[in-house]
């Protein structure tokens, strides 16, 4: 569905060099810290700004060769983009009618009733989770095929947030050969949401692994001084120096729980893996 190979974009003291699979029927997670480099490969693959290397791939083309008709299959969120705020819902919908072939105006005005959206109050009005869920409906309301989303949570409470993800489920069990790439800083929401996660940091992927085997298998080992002498260091993938003694990160987690009964074993979490992937070290 879509396919990012060494997608290298350069800015001042910033190098970005990415490379990512989306494939049908996923929802892809793409996570990072602030400055990381996802909101560069968003904008890199959406053409809004140029690439200085590599190859972006969409529905099994070059980005550069896609027609007015590929480009309606792709819907799009972006954290720093939106609609003229001195339009309302209904103003939108004749705009929305001439711009998508597909736009399906009943779902459409459906769906802003269901989520409490005012046809007619201007959108500089709309709260931010009001605007955040209206970006999100405009996506999904002229039947796309790929969905790219970067941050559509931000700002949002939690119960604005899991509206907003669970119209992204419905969009996704309507058609099984859609696919979806999302960032978010909360990580909580990807881990309910996403198939695969990559992780991104300083503008190179440091890891992709399926959802539910980070969730499974990823643990943080919790051990003294004399306990990690003795630890075998085989399947450790970051190391942590803390006050007690050392974090370790692995994704080994039954082979330690079976082998060293003793350590402190807890299961890792989106966020701690994270931190340990960012500021630990390397055996």
């Amino acid at each position: 569905m879509l396919k990012i190979e060494h997608l290298q974009k350069q800015y001042d003291g910033f190098s970005l060099d990415c490379s990512l699979e989306v494939k049908p029927g996923c929802i892809t997670g793409l996570i990072g810290e602030n400055g990381a480099g996802k909101s560069t490969t968003f904008k890199a693959v959406l053409g809004l700004i140029g690439m200085d290397g590599g190859s972006v791939t969409i529905f099994g083309k070059d980005l550069h060769s896609l027609t007015p008709s590929d480009k309606e299959k792709i819907g799009v969120v972006l954290s720093d983009s939106g609609f003229s705020e001195y339009l309302s819902i209904r103003d939108m919908i004749p705009i929305l009618k001439n711009m998508y072939k597909k736009f399906d105006m009943s779902f459409f005005v459906e769906q802003a009733e269901r989520m409490q959206l005012p046809m007619n109050k201007k959108i500089k009005e709309f709260s931010t989770g009001m605007k955040a869920k209206l970006k999100v409906l405009v996506a999904i309301s002229y039947q796309a095929k790929l969905l790219i989303m970067d941050e559509p949570t931000a700002g949002l409470d939690v119960l604005a947030r899991a509206e907003l993800l669970d119209m992204i489920r419905e969009f996704m069990e309507k058609d099984e050969e859609r696919a979806i790439m999302i960032s978010s800083h909360i990580s909580s929401d990807l881990e309910t949401l996403c198939d695969d996660i990559y992780m991104i940091h300083e503008g190179k992927i440091i890891l992709h692994e399926d959802t539910d085997v980070l969730l499974s298998d990823y643990a943080l080992l919790k051990v003294d001084k004399k306990q990690y002498e003795t630890l075998d260091h085989d399947y450790l993938l970051r190391v942590k120096q803390e006050s007690y003694g050392y974090c370790c990160l692995t994704n080994q987690r039954q082979y330690y729980m079976d082998n060293y009964p003793e350590i402190v074993i807890e299961k890792g979490t989106m966020d701690r893996i994270i931190m340990m992937m960012v500021r630990g070290k390397t055996e």
